[in-house]
């Protein structure tokens, strides 16, 4: 049986995507064409990992990107948003033809820029795309808006690298077992929206509060100026493949977010065992967050409130916490790369 070939118009992409992209790559042939890396993420990738093939999007002109996807003659395409009018010219020249997938994090929350979106869908994003990818049900929410039918639409779009951190989990559950670190870990760039400022100064107030051993350990950087105190530690980007020893040296992850779609990072850190305080607007809190099992969602912006789960979270024993890591890798095993790459071939087999 031919292997079916699958095309992805992607923005940025991350490594957990390409872990991704690596588990599809078993069943299909997989040709990424991408933008360039972050430099507030500035992930490394290898060439063309297991077999996948990237291609450089700002390296094609309109019809060097044309001919390309032409040349691959793919059975399916994803496309990463709707910003690139390149990207959805093809898509528009593919609909009808195959299945063309539209790929998107947005919530949806009834602005008035969504409900233009909603009213312009069948004029614009249905003409170009067949189905809808997205994370979650907030996202499948906006899909349904955009007028796609509920047997088009399927979640689970982003997932983290979960061969990698659910070993870890297993790796270190005896040593925090022995002894829980008592640190909180943040994993993310350095801006106002991140909430990065909020979460300092929670700690900060807590330990002037009630001071304890507990440290506070922050991965990233951005424009904001790491806020310096003897128990706040700054690490710097640090690349997935180095992340080992901040999991096991950690205990507590953190998300304050004022805006996030979505956050791959809470399926990453609840796949590795990790307790959690997120605030609402984290997307993923929806599917990996249960408030009192393993952790608590805080109002975004909200220093006080996000001060009283640091403190709430510091009062709880070793034992709790402890099951409450067992609580958060298991809501992670719900999405893994394998259900990942059959949810794509799903969509490949079920197109009609």
């Amino acid at each position: 049986m031919k292997r079916p070939v699958v095309i992805f118009l992607y923005t940025e992409i991350a490594t957990y995507f390409t872990a991704c992209c690596n588990e599809l790559q078993k069943f299909a042939d997989v040709h990424v064409i991408r933008y360039p890396v972050n430099k507030e993420a500035p992930f490394q990738f290898g060439e063309d990992g297991d077999g996948v093939k990237y291609y450089e999007r700002k390296n094609h002109s309109p019809e060097e990107l044309k001919q390309l996807v032409l040349s691959l003659n793919p059975d399916i395409i994803f496309c990463s948003g709707w910003i690139d009018k390149e990207y959805l010219k093809i898509c528009a020249a593919y609909k009808g033809k195959i299945p063309v997938v539209l790929c998107m994090d947005t919530k949806w929350k009834g602005t008035a820029k969504q409900k233009i979106a909603a009213l312009l869908s069948p004029f614009l994003l249905k003409t170009k795309f067949s189905h809808a990818w997205v994370p979650g049900n907030r996202q499948k929410e906006y899909a349904k808006k955009l007028g796609f039918a509920e047997k088009q639409i399927h979640t689970g779009y982003y997932c983290a690298d979960t061969s990698f951190f659910s070993p870890l989990f297993h790796k270190y559950k005896a040593q925090k077992k022995t002894n829980f670190p008592k640190r909180f870990l943040y994993v993310g760039r350095y801006y106002d929206f991140k909430g990065i400022t909020d979460l300092w100064q929670a700690f900060i107030q807590l330990q002037k509060e009630t001071p304890s051993e507990w440290e506070l350990w922050c991965l990233g950087t951005g424009d904001i100026d790491p806020m310096q105190h003897p128990k706040i530690k700054h690490f710097g980007f640090v690349q997935p493949s180095d992340l080992e020893p901040y999991i096991a040296d950690t205990g507590i992850f953190i998300l304050p977010s004022r805006f996030e779609p979505w956050a791959v990072v809470v399926h990453e850190y609840a796949a590795a065992g990790f307790p959690m305080i997120l605030s609402s607007e984290v997307g993923s809190a929806d599917s990996f967050l249960i408030t009192g099992e393993n952790g608590y969602l805080f109002e975004p912006a909200n220093i006080p409130d996000l001060k009283e789960k640091l403190k709430s979270i510091t009062a709880v024993s070793d034992e709790t916490l402890n099951l409450m890591s067992e609580r958060s890798a298991a809501l992670a095993d719900r999405l893994t790369t394998q259900t990942w790459a059959q949810t794509a071939l799903t969509i490949i087999r079920n197109a009609n």
